[in-house]
This record gives C-alpha cells, sequence and structure tokens, in this order.
C-alpha cells in the first residue's frame, strides 16, 4: 500500500479503534474561530474605545474569551488534545494568541506554511499575566514575597478599641482589613483604621483599608412582639443535678434596657432586670429574693454579688437559684419585707413558621405581621423597599433568610385609593426543611429573576462613600447587577470629586476620581451581565470583583457553586482584573478553632485568586496564619488555573 499524507490518515481509526482527528476539519474549525473573533472585535469597536488605550488589549480580549465561552468547543478540546496540540483550557489571557498557536501547530503538523508569529504571541501572553499582577498590586497592594494571593480580614468590632488584636491580624499575614459599613459607625471605623495603620507601621509594610457598602437591602419587617417574659435557667448534668445556678442580674431601674450581665458568669447567661434604686439599696449579701414566676411557681434567688460605684450606691447584685424561672415584666419581688416589680424585661421574639405548600403575602405597605391565631388566616409580611414588591410577577421565586424558604409568586395585586397604595404578591412556598422553616423579622430577602428598579446605592451608602473616599484606600459594592449600576457608582464618584473640587481639596477630589473601587458579584443578573460589568470597571485604573459565594450561592443554587466562581476568575483573568474571593472561607477555624478537611481544600482553590477574604470570628487570627502558609505553598504549585509542575520530594526515590 502507498504511503498516505497526513491529511489523509486523519479520518483513519487507530489500531485501538480511536478515531484519528482530520487535519483539515481542525484547521478549518480553528481559523473560523479567530475569524469569529475579529467580528466581535470589530462590532465591539465603538465600545472598546471607550476604554482607556492602556487597558484596550484586555477589554478586547475579555470580549473574545466571553464570545469563545458561548460556543461548546468540548470535541474541538480533545481532538487538539489527542494530537498533542493543545487542550485551549488555559486561553484566558490570550484568547486570540491561543487559538492562532494551536493553528500554527496544526499547520505543521499538516506540512504546511504558517504566517502565526509565535514570538508576539508569547510576548503579549507575558505582558498579560505581567499586567494582571500589577492591577493587583495597584488595587491591593505589594504582593509580599512567596505568597502569591493578598489576604483580606474582616475587622470584628473589637478592633476599633484592641490595637493588639489588629497587630496580630497583621503579623499573622493580613495585607488588607475589610470594614463592614452595615456595623458600627464613622466613630469605630477611623478607630478600626488607625489601629491598622499602626499595625501596618509596625510590621513595616502598607496595609490596604477596604469597606464595604451595603446597598438596598431587601428585608423582612416588623413582627408583632410576644409577651415580655424572660428565662432564668440551671445547668443540669446527665443525672439531674444541678451543676450551675440560674441568675438574675439586677440594675437600677432607668429606661427599661437594664445592663447586661457580665459574660463570665459561669452556667448559663443571667437573666437582666430592672428594680428601683431604693429597694437594690436594702439588700445584703445572702439575703433572699422571693417571687412567683409566669407558671406561678414559687422561686428563691439567693443575692450572692453585689456591685457599687464609688460613692457606694449599688450598680447591680447578682442573685442565684435552684430552679428554672420564667419571670414577667412586671413580676413581684420581695425581699426584706419589701417589694418592688421586675423591669426591663424584653418581648419574645415571635417568628412565622412554613411548610411546603402554604400561602402568604408579600406587602408593599408597612405594616406589622401579627401572627395568626387560626389555619386559614394567611400572613401578612411587609418588605423593606416597597418598590421591590411592586416589580414582582407571577411566577417570579422569592428565597428569604439566605434561601432556606423558597416561594413562588402565584398572583400580584394592588390596591390603590386616596387613603392607601399598595401592592400584595401572594406567595405559594416551594421549599423549607422537612419539619416547616420558620420566618423572623428582618431576614434577608432575595429576588433573583426579578427586575428591581433601585440603584446599586442608597442615600447612606453615599455617605459611606464620602467617608471611605476621605479615610480609605477600597470601597466595595454591594447589589451590581448591570453595566449601568457599576457606572452610577462612579458617576456618584465624580459628583464626589467636583465637591472636593469646589471646596479647594483637590487631594481628595484626586483620590475620589483614582479610589479603588471592588463590584461585588452576587446576583444572578451580575453573573449574566458580567462581561458588561467588567467592561465599565475597566474604564478606572483602580478596579476590581468580589465573588461573594454567600449571596450568590442562595440566588443561583448550591448545586452551581461548583463551577460559577471559577467562570467568574477566568473571565476576569480575561480581562486582567483582580478578584476576590470571599464568603466561608476557613470559617469552621475562624469559629471553632479547627479546619475541617473540605474547607482546607477550598482554600486552596480560593487561592486563584488575588485577593481572599476571610470573616470573623474567635480563632480569626490562627486561620489567617493557616491561609498565609497555604499561600505559600500553592503559590509553588499553581498559578491561576494553571497547574505548576513542581518537584514532589515525596516521590523522589
Amino acid at each position: 500500500m502507498a504511503a498516505q499524507s497526513p491529511q489523509d490518515t486523519a479520518t483513519d481509526n487507530t489500531e485501538s479503534g480511536a478515531a484519528v482527528p482530520r487535519l483539515d476539519d481542525l484547521i478549518s474549525k480553528v481559523t473560523d474561530l479567530i475569524t469569529e473573533l475579529d467580528d466581535v472585535s470589530v462590532e465591539a469597536s465603538a465600545l472598546l474605545a471607550e476604554v482607556p488605550e492602556e487597558r484596550r488589549r484586555h477589554a478586547e480580549n475579555l470580549l473574545h474569551y466571553a464570545h469563545l465561552r458561548t460556543i461548546d468547543i468540548r470535541e474541538l478540546q480533545n481532538s487538539l488534545h489527542d494530537l498533542g496540540v493543545t487542550s485551549l483550557t488555559t486561553v484566558e489571557t490570550f484568547t486570540r494568541g491561543r487559538l492562532e498557536l494551536a493553528l500554527n501547530a496544526l499547520l505543521a503538523l499538516a506540512g504546511r506554511t504558517s504566517d502565526v508569529d509565535v514570538a508576539r504571541i508569547i510576548a503579549d501572553d507575558e505582558r498579560a499575566d505581567i499586567a494582571l499582577d500589577n492591577n493587583a498590586t495597584e488595587l491591593f497592594g505589594q504582593e509580599r514575597a512567596d505568597v502569591t494571593s493578598h489576604i483580606m480580614v474582616t475587622l470584628p468590632a473589637e478592633a476599633a478599641d484592641d490595637a493588639e488584636l489588629v497587630e496580630s491580624f497583621a503579623a499573622a499575614g493580613m495585607d488588607l482589613a475589610r470594614i463592614n459599613c452595615a456595623h458600627d459607625g464613622p466613630e469605630q471605623w477611623s478607630r478600626m483604621i488607625d489601629n491598622v495603620n499602626a499595625a501596618a507601621e509596625k510590621a513595616g509594610r502598607r496595609i490596604f483599608v477596604s469597606m464595604d457598602l451595603a446597598g438596598p437591602k431587601l428585608r423582612t419587617g416588623d413582627i408583632e412582639p410576644g409577651p415580655r417574659v424572660g428565662r432564668a435557667r440551671v445547668v443540669r448534668d446527665d443525672a439531674g443535678t444541678v451543676i450551675s445556678k440560674s441568675k438574675i442580674w439586677l440594675t437600677p431601674r432607668l429606661d427599661g434596657h437594664p445592663k447586661p450581665a457580665p459574660n463570665d458568669l459561669p452556667g448559663r447567661p443571667a437573666l437582666p432586670l430592672e428594680a428601683d434604686q431604693g429597694w437594690l439599696e436594702q439588700l445584703q449579701l445572702d439575703d433572699v429574693i422571693t417571687l412567683h414566676d409566669s407558671r406561678s411557681a414559687k422561686r428563691h434567688f439567693t443575692v450572692v454579688r453585689i456591685d457599687t460605684d464609688v460613692e457606694g450606691e449599688v450598680e447591680a447584685v447578682l442573685a442565684e437559684g435552684e430552679k428554672n424561672a420564667w419571670i414577667a415584666e412586671g413580676t413581684h419581688l420581695r425581699s426584706n419585707y419589701e417589694v418592688t416589680r421586675a423591669g426591663g424585661v424584653p418581648p419574645t421574639v415571635q417568628k412565622l413558621r412554613f411548610h411546603t405548600g402554604d400561602e402568604f403575602i408579600l406587602t408593599s405597605r408597612e405594616e406589622i405581621t401579627t401572627i395568626p391565631r387560626t389555619e386559614d388566616e394567611i400572613p401578612r409580611v411587609s418588605c423593606s423597599l416597597p418598590s421591590a414588591v411592586a416589580a414582582l410577577k407571577p411566577g417570579d421565586p422569592v428565597l428569604f433568610d439566605d434561601g432556606a424558604l423558597g416561594a413562588e409568586v402565584v398572583e400580584v395585586s394592588e390596591t390603590s385609593s386616596s387613603e392607601d397604595s399598595h401592592v400584595d404578591a401572594r406567595l405559594r412556598v416551594l421549599r423549607t426543611k422537612p419539619n416547616g422553616q420558620p420566618l423572623a423579622a428582618h431576614k434577608g430577602i432575595n429576588l433573583p429573576n426579578t427586575d428591581l428598579p433601585l440603584n446599586s446605592l442608597t442615600d447612606e451608602d453615599i455617605e459611606h462613600l464620602r467617608f471611605v473616599v476621605e479615610h480609605a484606600d477600597i470601597a466595595a459594592v454591594s447589589f451590581i447587577r448591570t453595566q449601568g449600576d457599576a457606572e452610577y457608582v462612579y458617576k456618584v464618584l465624580d459628583e464626589i470629586a467636583a465637591e472636593h473640587e469646589a471646596a479647594g481639596r483637590e487631594d481628595l477630589a484626586s483620590k475620589a476620581r483614582n479610589l479603588g473601587v471592588v463590584l461585588k458579584i452576587e446576583t444572578i443578573p451580575a453573573f449574566q451581565n458580567l462581561p458588561g460589568i467588567i467592561i465599565a470597571s475597566m474604564k478606572r485604573a483602580k478596579s476590581g470583583l468580589m465573588i461573594a459565594r454567600g449571596d450568590l450561592a442562595v440566588e443561583l443554587g448550591f448545586d452551581r457553586m461548583g463551577e460559577v466562581p471559577g467562570q467568574i476568575l477566568t473571565l476576569a483573568q480575561a480581562a486582567g482584573v483582580p478578584t476576590i474571593l470571599g464568603t466561608q472561607v476557613l470559617e469552621n477555624m475562624a469559629k471553632a478553632g479547627l479546619p475541617s478537611r473540605a474547607e482546607i481544600t477550598d482554600a486552596a482553590f480560593a487561592l486563584r485568586a488575588e485577593c481572599v477574604m476571610l470573616n470573623k470570628g474567635p480563632h480569626i487570627t490562627e486561620a489567617i496564619a493557616i491561609l498565609n502558609n497555604l499561600a505559600r505553598k500553592m503559590g509553588r504549585s499553581q498559578r491561576k488555573s494553571r497547574i505548576m509542575l513542581r518537584k514532589i520530594r515525596s516521590w523522589s526515590d
């Protein structure tokens, strides 16, 4: 038999029965893909012209990579892999160039000449890696030696007054400090930032400060309070013996809010109560306080501690009992033939409970939810953002409390009169726990498929943004859904810059225009509109993304969280935009002091991002140290999604 050319043999079966891909077909497919990318560039020329010249190549590459991911090229990948050409799995940094290199190799296998400029493509690919590193440095600060990802740490409230705590974070490896504007306030934030700067000076390196803007938050409204009854509880061992007594903590009557009991008391927390100052003054150690609790059970508490101020007036009294007691507001307290009434008992928190198939009303009207008295009564739950209810349509999913309760809109009705105008959405519960799901007041609401008529920044966020411009390095913006949301953030920053210019503060005006901005990707619309959102962010020098896996998992569903964060990482890499991966990284470690095996693997994946965010917890310093050590090791084994084949010493023999 005469010898055959590579093109002829490319359709033959090998001895094992596997089909060898035809070279001409592969060359044609790769050439067609390159042509499609060129067409994308032409169609997007006006959009690309809006991006600064130094970032335009990355913007074009972003569009190329996004287009490639709209095509199923798995068969092509397998064919190229079988020939030892490439698997096209790391095309993010220079998508068109990688296709050109694949074409060059195919032409060589076919014995045909190629005009592909291989040296230029390799140089451009290397420049893309360097540009991403430089962008990360601009946004997050200088990388530490041998640590390929920055470590961001969420500051607890204690960081405002505990400088040593912040120093311990820096010593363990904190590169950025994160302040959540949903908590505390400007005075505490300022003290936190002062402590971060002091810790940075002591560590001998700059530590950037990032501040999270909450964005518009959809939450359930108030639920009617329950009876004002509190519980003082004993602790028993397995034999029923009391090993820690029940406790009440009595303070002088002031405003209905008794001072909290100390946290270091043994056993269960003491029940804080208010009593008349004169009655407290007559108490002595070992005196017995008698009461009848809300179950009409007689209870005795013995005074074991009396705290006084410098003038000798009683500030607090601790009394202990041998039994549990349910103490209601106004309960008579007797001691030494004197009587006072217990005060300051907070109302019990009431919750609705839903099962699959139940129905309830989500209303735009501000009202307090009442607990249904009969099975036929349909509960009404208000929403913190009325316009969100008005945007609902039948069939829209509505998720409550981080997705623990899933419902669907059945019907939307509008009431309009001179006295009242509101929208009611009737919901049917589709998903709960097997025994039902409670729903409390002020729980989060997610509307993954609803087009909400809301800006990405509230008036409060804009005030917080002014603080960020003056005191911090990065603003992390929540509730980004569209390219327009991102552009609105930059519009507000320009307005803040104009305010500073008008006041003669040129330095703050410049900072406002060049402030680092991180757009949080946490909704389905944000994921769907991600290419446009990134393009909008690239018009500014210091921009990045945060993959907020908590809210994203609620909206997308946990089954998609295995792939979506990786897809966001690669799209951002294509644009040369640095990313932060957050939510629940090393959470068990931070809270309990011991990491699970799964979360170590998760942390290793997270280190593909330019920055990894850790949340608060009593063991956060240890979690920082573990992540810092893991970052050093993984930096030798992976570069983004590219696995680096370093030497494995364990196999050397």
